[in-house]
């Protein structure tokens, strides 16, 4: 009797297996041989999933943000306070541990090379606006205000607007410096920093 194979659960542990090759050897590393290699099957076999190593690397980029869209999805619709929603959604977005340090990585990897290659155009186009709709999310909730329901769409509070827009450059400074100097960015280093700039939303006291 033929042995089966579940497709979906088989793409899932390929696109892990291209995230590790890519934390671990940048995004040059991730060829269809060595894939197929770590991951214990044949080129060809491999080739039944993706055509190319641009097939693979789109579907590996892809992958990690739906994973990362699916665990913000969680916090927004979980029983939370305003104020640690936002908190918990923003830090999806930083290597807090080994987990989403391979998702910031990969993330900044494949980014960088959707500016060259036209293959992961999608991407390219979807990165910005889909961060900054997660950092006007962050900000809504945190500020207790309406939350813009579609991707794009700007908060109703113009300065509200302007600080997500300012958070949104805050969060990609940090997670690119927390990747690239671990030891001067250690985990409570991180949620410090978010705190502080967190804190700067709220208006003043008199």
């Amino acid at each position: 009797m033929p042995k089966l194979v579940d497709h979906d659960q088989r793409r899932a542990e390929l696109a892990r297996v291209a995230w590790d090759v890519i934390s671990r050897d940048g995004i040059e590393g991730v060829t269809v041989r060595k894939i197929a290699e770590q991951a214990n099957v044949s080129v060809g076999g491999l080739r039944h999933y993706f055509d190319s190593q641009r097939g693979l690397l789109l579907f590996a980029a892809k992958a990690m943000a739906d994973k990362v869209t699916a665990r913000i999805a969680e916090h927004l619709r979980g029983d939370l306070p305003g104020r640690d929603r936002a908190r918990l959604m923003l830090e999806e977005l930083l290597p807090l541990d080994a987990d989403r340090r391979v998702d910031v990585e990969v993330w900044l990897a494949c980014l960088m090379r959707s500016r060259f290659d036209e293959s992961l155009g999608e991407l390219h186009a979807a990165g910005l606006p889909g961060e900054r709709h997660i950092c006007r999310l962050a900000v809504a909730h945190f500020c207790g205000q309406p939350p813009p329901e579609h991707i794009g769409d700007p908060l109703d509070n113009a300065h509200l607007d302007r600080q997500a827009r300012r958070l949104h450059t805050f969060i990609n400074g940090l997670s690119l410096q927390a990747v690239m100097y671990p030891r001067e960015f250690p985990v409570e280093e991180i949620r410090r920093l978010l705190h502080d700039e967190l804190a700067a939303l709220l208006p003043e006291g008199p």
